[in-house]
């Protein structure tokens, strides 16, 4: 008998190991609460139940117990470590959180962000991201390896630094496999906006309600301001498509075009802006040598 109860308190220690705190939290308000209903509700017939059909009381009351214990886990698994304590604290759910995606963390530009206190609140990422993170880390190909080590190196440091807090949470959502739409679902149990640089993600998230901020968007937005007759300074690095083009770039890294600019290939020169092309990739500036202008 000792042997079997060691072992039972063995499987029962590993299997609560596996369950999160919410879990568990949830599972036993749900036993509670279903046994407390399932009393209310037998109230009126206890009087009328012979005494030799008790029996089916307790079957009722086990029945609403297992209900309540089965919805509780399930909605509790979604709260956090820190939605727990909030929960005992009777603190009021943390405002102004904003959950990170692989991309962003591996672009590395938000750090950047960080450093200069424009970003406020607490950056979340989830263990899902985090996993997903490991994985590229450890990919076979060396490009993808790189990125994915420059990643965990960029989170490094930004959990280092004192102007924000970056905080690593444990909720997942089994049921749902796609580490996008887990993003999704958290920042909606959160109430948080989501950083990110993916397309399909910031238009995923517009389309459920989840506010996105897009560190390319920004990047976009922060760009100088460049009008047509304005003259600038540019080194001409490489030829154009069209027929004596030369190509250069501004220190933000848009394109600049050169007409007739070829034969200054290697050299710095003032150029006139003639024309500002906005793509979907990005801007284009068309200009002239000011001598040629």
């Amino acid at each position: 008998r000792g042997i079997i109860g060691a072992i039972f308190i063995l499987i029962l220690e590993r299997s609560l190991k596996r369950v999160s705190s919410g879990a568990i939290i949830g599972s036993f308000l749900g036993l509670l609460l279903g046994l407390l209903f399932m009393k209310f509700l037998l109230i009126p017939v206890e009087t009328l139940v012979p005494a030799q059909y008790s029996f089916l009381k307790v079957a009722l009351l086990a029945i609403g117990a297992y209900t309540g214990l089965l919805v509780g886990s399930d909605k509790g698994r979604h709260l956090s470590s820190a939605a727990v304590l909030r929960l005992f604290k009777g603190e009021a759910p943390e405002a102004n959180q904003k959950i990170l995606d692989t991309s962003v963390i591996i672009d590395g530009r938000i750090a950047d962000v960080c450093e200069t206190g424009f970003i406020e609140g607490t950056l979340i990422v989830p263990q899902f991201i985090l996993r997903e993170l490991q994985h590229v880390a450890d990919s076979a190909d060396p490009l993808k390896r790189a990125r994915g080590r420059r990643g965990l190196d960029i989170l490094h440091k930004m959990q280092k630094m004192s102007s924000i807090q970056v905080r690593i949470v444990e909720e997942d959502f089994p049921k749902i496999k796609e580490v996008d739409s887990k993003l999704l679902a958290l920042a909606k149990l959160l109430n948080a906006k989501v950083i990110t640089n993916d397309y399909n993600l910031n238009k995923l998230a517009q389309v459920q309600g989840v506010q996105v901020l897009n560190i390319n968007e920004l990047a976009n937005a922060l760009r100088p301001v460049v009008l047509p007759g304005e003259v600038m300074t540019l080194q001409v690095i490489k030829e154009g498509k069209e027929r004596d083009q030369g190509v250069g770039y501004m220190e933000d890294g848009t394109m600049v075009v050169v007409e007739n600019g070829r034969k200054y290939i290697g050299q710095s020169i003032e150029v006139v802006v003639t024309s500002v092309l906005q793509t979907t990739a990005g801007r284009m500036i068309f200009t002239k040598p000011k001598d040629e202008y």
